[in-house]
This record gives C-alpha cells, sequence and structure tokens, in this order.
C-alpha cells in the first residue's frame, strides 16, 4: 500500500473532504468503488507526490472512507491514497455440503459468499 496507489480527486480550494475509492479497469472500461471501511491506520495520502500526515493533515472516517483534510487542498493539487479495506460479505446458502468420509481429508467443493452492500 502507498498513497499514490489510486486518484483521490483533485483540489479546488474549498472542499476538504473526499471519499476513498478504488479502480478496477478492463481496457478502455473502468469501474469506480467506493470504499467504506478501510483498516484503521492503513490509509496513506499523498497531495502532488508529497506524503501527509494523518491527524495533522487529514483524519479517516473507518465507518464512511472519508477523509477530510484540515484545509482545503489548493486548486488543481492532485490527490492520491491507497488503504487496506475490509469488504463486509455472507454466505449465499443456509448449508454446506462437506464430505468427510477420508480422516483428516474433508473436503468443501464451494462455499458461495455474496458482498454486503453497507
Amino acid at each position: 500500500v502507498t498513497g499514490a496507489d489510486q486518484v483521490l480527486g483533485v483540489g479546488d480550494g474549498v472542499a476538504t473532504v473526499f471519499q476513498l475509492s478504488k479502480s478496477y479497469a478492463s481496457g478502455p472500461s473502468a469501474y469506480i468503488r467506493p470504499i467504506s471501511k478501510p483498516v484503521a491506520g492503513s490509509v496513506q495520502v499523498m497531495r502532488d507526490g508529497a506524503p501527509l500526515t494523518e491527524s495533522a493533515d487529514f483524519t479517516v472516517d473507518d465507518a464512511t472512507g472519508e477523509i477530510a483534510f484540515a484545509a482545503a487542498p489548493e486548486a488543481g493539487a492532485t490527490l492520491t491514497a491507497g488503504c487496506e479495506f475490509h469488504v463486509p460479505a455472507r454466505f449465499d446458502m443456509e448449508r454446506l455440503e462437506i464430505n468427510l468420509a477420508n480422516f483428516e481429508a474433508g473436503e468443501i467443493p464451494s462455499i458461495p459468499v455474496v458482498e454486503v452492500r453497507v
């Protein structure tokens, strides 16, 4: 994880809050996924390639993934960020089929998991 991993936004001299996100590209198409559950302490942020310090320069809302800057980034400043993040999920079925026919050699053919959007 580095502070240059993903584009956070471009400063306009007014806005102080930016949403963490992750871009997934496939050829010319891209999907921008908002990150709402960053791992506490893993968020790194840069302004125009210079690292910023959490608490002094910005704060992170670990429940929403919003970055709040202490002062609005100047107009045209490129903001980037990187972090580890949690993905809430649940099992997609009521029971799992498990084969325990051989001693210490169990088999679970499939465990369907569905992401829970929060």
